[in-house]
């Protein structure tokens, strides 16, 4: 399995923004533009604490084990690589909705502040950005953590 590029996430991440910005700023000439939900920070902020609490985790039950404590609790390789798959998938996410949120609270910020519901929707969709960066970083550390060493090539 490849570890995610960091260039994968920034390229999907500007891709979404442009589509998000130039989405809303179609829309709002067309009618009113789609509300941020209230959720929408608070379910990527839960998502990055599973993450990270599933990163703690693995990292340190593979601290155990390489440090052969006794009644270290081993982990599961197949259980490693789905919380690898896990957080590849949650960081491809995260930079889309990052992006989307992004460019829809960038269109806001830019045109739309002088209204109070306006204003709102920007502080969400803000909130939301931070949070969907929160939720990529926790993935990358969780993959980090579950990256195996490089093999020595003279100490099979």
């Amino acid at each position: 399995m490849r570890t995610l590029r960091i260039r994968t996430l920034a390229g999907l991440f500007a891709i979404a923004l442009v589509i998000a910005w130039s989405a809303a700023r179609l829309w709002d000439t067309v009618g009113t533009l789609p509300r941020v939900p209230v959720a929408a920070p608070i379910v990527l902020a839960v998502i990055a604490v599973a993450l990270f609490a599933t990163a703690l985790s693995l990292r340190g039950r593979l601290r155990a084990q390489r440090e052969r404590r006794p009644g270290a609790k081993g982990v599961d390789p197949l259980a490693a690589a789905r919380a690898v798959v896990f957080g590849q998938a949650s960081a491809l996410v995260g930079a889309l909705v990052v992006g989307l949120y992004g460019g829809a609270g960038l269109y806001l910020v830019m045109y739309k502040l002088d209204m109070e519901p306006r204003r709102e929707q920007a502080i969400y969709a803000g909130l939301a950005v931070l949070a969907g960066v929160a939720v990529v970083a926790a993935a990358l550390f969780l993959e980090r953590v579950c990256k195996l060493p490089e093999d020595d090539e003279q100490n099979r």
